[in-house]
């Protein structure tokens, strides 16, 4: 038989796929996979659940209920002052995997080139790849994950056609400074690119820090596209809404992307989303507090065990130096231990970087769980990883 795409018939099953059912095999407390183990506020679930039975339950429009691209449309004016009509420059999709994969089919040709960030999500690459595009990545430094002025410089060329960014970062915690924000955009203009913005954990920034959209800074507004998700705002994972905003000329090429992949989104979800999105300041501000007291609690029991941690300034996530504790393991070989002898899944960071010689002592936990969840985790590390060593 003919040979498959080699593209996907060489991937091997997600890191996160991979640990969760590991984590099951084991009856680990799964800190490896980034889901919450409680659903989001119940009030936005019972406007999807009446809608789901109140109607409508045919095709919503390609790009979107009406009410929720507004309700984006609002959130986004509210937040950060850019404004976007939500007919023309917002779009819903299902799940910001499925929008960044419309975004980068729309806007990338062979042979363009991509800027891109290391560590970073694992769809990113094949994505660019099966476009036919070109990633160059930029490594970034830890323990604070700075960006290297020499890397920065060198993955730009006459062949840029895109910068693609994380803000809030996964796996890194990182959120991206005015400052950073200023120096990859100035590269990113002076060599006509587009700045592609996943910027799912927009709402979980933490104490001390402030998420600001790229495109929000002067001039970059018709360049830029930026990707929010409600299962990360609303802790409603499995929903997969998310949304698209940019300029009527990249929005609309993005649709036409966007139809050929999954056309729409179930129409009670959206109208659930859209509900959520028009919540108070009070609701946005208590998931960055409630997240920010798990991360210092996950934080403070991986110390007791003895893991050196990394800065965490957003996003769901804390990385761990394994170094010195535990067995002498490369960091995917420490989580396939942990959580078989320890009975605590993490995911090892070696797999968010594309490039080779990856560092091998870090691993990623997970603390958007119930103390009840991170309190069980950590006991189990406190009493049992030097022993089980």
């Amino acid at each position: 038989m003919k040979a498959l795409n080699p593209r996907f018939a060489g991937l091997g099953t997600t890191i996160f796929t991979v640990m969760s059912a590991l984590a099951a095999e084991h009856r680990a407390v799964n800190l490896g996979q980034g889901f919450p183990d409680e659903d989001g506020p119940e009030e936005i679930r019972a406007a999807a659940a009446r809608a789901l039975i109140e109607g409508p339950n045919q095709y919503p429009p390609m790009t979107g209920l009406a009410v929720l691209r507004q309700a984006v449309a609002d959130h986004d004016r509210r937040f950060y002052g850019l404004d976007y009509d939500p007919v023309r420059e917002v779009l819903v999709t299902s799940g910001a995997t499925e929008a960044l994969a419309a975004a980068l089919f729309a806007l990338l040709s062979p042979g363009d080139e991509v800027v891109v960030f290391e560590p970073m999500y694992d769809c990113y690459v094949p994505i660019i790849l099966q476009a036919g595009a070109v990633p160059k990545p930029v490594r970034l430094t830890p323990p604070d994950w700075s960006i290297p002025e020499a890397e920065l410089e060198a993955a730009f060329s006459p062949r840029t056609k895109l910068v693609l960014l994380n803000t809030p970062m996964n796996p890194t915690g990182k959120v991206l400074t005015r400052g950073e924000l200023e120096r990859i955009a100035r590269r990113a203009v002076a060599h006509d690119a587009y700045l592609l913005c996943d910027e799912v954990y927009e709402h979980l920034v933490f104490s001390g820090h402030r998420h600001l959209p790229i495109a929000s800074l002067p001039g970059l507004r018709e360049r830029s596209i930026r990707i929010g998700s409600a299962g990360k705002t609303f802790s409603l994972t499995g929903w997969k809404v998310g949304y698209l905003s940019g300029s009527a000329e990249l929005i609309g090429v993005i649709g036409k992307a966007h139809q050929f992949l999954t056309f729409t989104t179930p129409p009670n979800l959206q109208i659930g989303v859209a509900h959520g999105l028009g919540l108070s300041d009070a609701y946005f501000e208590s998931l960055a507090t409630g997240l920010e007291q798990r991360r210092d609690r996950l934080v403070a029991g991986l110390r007791a065990s003895g893991f050196t941690t990394l800065p965490v300034e957003g996003s769901y996530f804390v990385s761990a130096d394994i170094r010195g504790v535990g067995p002498a393991l490369p960091d995917d070989d420490y989580c396939r231990w942990l959580t078989a002898t320890v009975g605590v899944a993490a995911v090892p960071v070696s797999a968010f970087y594309v490039q080779p010689d990856a560092p091998r002592h870090l691993i990623r936990f997970c603390f958007c769980k119930t103390e009840a969840t991170i309190d069980a985790a950590t006991e189990r590390l406190r009493s049992r990883i030097h022993s089980a060593a």
